[in-house]
């Protein structure tokens, strides 16, 4: 069973930034792609960024986030990281570390509101 622990969101004011942290075991976070996906209100899930493992490399974002976020993981640590930059009331969202392609891999969650 995979156990994945989000921490790190809060209120922030729009423009302003936060860094989410991704807890996941060693083996995972090297051999695996991991995602970031998150949840508006009363809406799908949307993927967000996706780092490949160690071995194959490579970053990617949605569109949306493309340019203010950035995805990263730090082995020693044992943690996967979100970097948001510039946040906008539309990223509002409860944010989920998940291994790419399998959601039901996430965690609880952490919520980001955007707001003034």
């Amino acid at each position: 069973e995979v156990s994945l622990v989000e921490s790190g969101g809060g209120l922030v004011q729009p423009g302003g930034s936060l860094r989410l942290s991704c807890e996941a075991p060693g083996s995972l976070l090297e051999g695996y792609d991991l995602s970031w996906v998150r949840q508006a209100p009363g809406k799908d899930l949307e993927w967000v960024s996706t780092i490949r493992s160690l071995r194959h490399g490579g970053t990617y974002y949605s569109s949306s986030v493309e340019g203010r976020f950035a995805i990263s993981r730090d082995n020693a640590k044992n943690t996967l990281y979100l970097q948001m930059n510039s946040l906008k009331p539309e990223d509002t969202a409860m944010y989920y570390c998940a291994k790419a392609y399998d959601i039901a891999s996430r965690g609880q969650g952490t919520q980001v509101t955007v707001s003034s």
